[in-house]
């Protein structure tokens, strides 16, 4: 057993490689007793990963996703615990996501073909199927075209948010990404910090309702877990922690349950979804529009 609790971890809904069930029936078989399914921009995997859970007793499902934001010269992602997915502004709001994404494969399409990699953007969607489409997959594509060898290179070379095939996206602020979190009742995390490299941000997250931050993380240093333990100290925020986990195909390493996070966490999560519920805003508040 690698670890009790995992906080963070992608399906077939978005741009991991294991469906939903097959995701816990992974996680069940690595001893992980709370899995969190954060897809990008998407909840549509959690109703079979729930179904599944329930028979794989003790592991209980944590439902989430992950929103991908934008900020100057990279980017930082958002997670998004115990949101109220039945809220109709909310799919809304993540189909919108989900039709960004499909434009900007086909952006993204367009410039490898300027740079001389010439990619089918059919072939890009086939991969997604019904999930939320993202670099990942064209990355996929450029492996299965012969233009680079590995998921990793793509994005080393090409990808990343500076890269030379990549292009913007309708911009949304790590700041609209949390209020929209915490207007569905839920509670948003900072994730994997120490790959944005962002600390600046965190201060105005925690003025915007930030609720956490992803402590325990596998390619966190020693240093920084440290770090951010104590800036979760500081600003009151739950210290939160997962793999990122994707599939053994998807060209990421991190495995389920690692690093270990212990189920103090957990707990520590479920009081702050009190919080979150209790601080939700009123009905007609919901009503309005959200952030754009």
């Amino acid at each position: 057993m690698t670890g009790g609790v995992d906080l963070h971890s992608h399906t077939t809904a978005s741009d991991g490689t294991l469906t939903p069930r097959e995701l816990v029936r992974a996680a069940a078989r690595r001893g992980v007793r709370v899995l969190a399914v954060t897809d990008h921009d998407s909840t549509e995997g959690l109703a079979d990963a729930l179904d599944e859970a329930a028979q794989h007793p003790p592991l209980t499902i944590v439902p989430g996703l992950e929103i991908n934001c934008d900020v100057p010269g990279g980017e930082v992602h958002i997670l998004g615990y115990y949101i109220d997915v039945a809220a109709g502004w909310f799919q809304d709001f993540l189909r919108d996501q989900r039709t960004e994404r499909v434009a900007r494969v086909h952006r993204l399409a367009e410039r490898l073909g300027e740079l001389g990699m010439p990619i089918d953007v059919a072939e890009v969607l086939a991969l997604v199927k019904e999930g939320a489409a993202g670099r990942p997959h064209v990355a996929q594509v450029m492996v299965a075209r012969g233009y680079v060898k590995s998921v990793r290179e793509a994005f080393d070379k090409w990808l990343h948010a500076e890269g030379p095939a990549n292009v913007p996206r309708r911009r949304l602020t790590p700041r609209e990404a949390v209020a929209i979190v915490r207007r569905a009742g839920g509670v948003p995390v900072f994730a994997h910090p120490g790959l944005a490299a962002r600390d600046d941000l965190i201060p105005e997250l925690v003025a915007a309702g930030l609720m956490g931050i992803e402590t325990y993380y596998a390619e966190h240093s020693a240093a920084q877990t440290a770090h951010y333990q104590q800036l979760c100290r500081l600003h009151g925020l739950v210290a939160t922690g997962g793999s990122d986990y994707h599939g053994e195909r998807s060209g990421r390493t991190n495995p389920l349950g690692h690093p270990p996070v212990g189920m103090s966490v957990y707990d520590a999560l479920l009081g702050a979804a009190s919080v979150a519920r209790a601080q939700r805003p009123t009905a007609q508040a919901r009503t309005q529009p959200g952030p754009s």
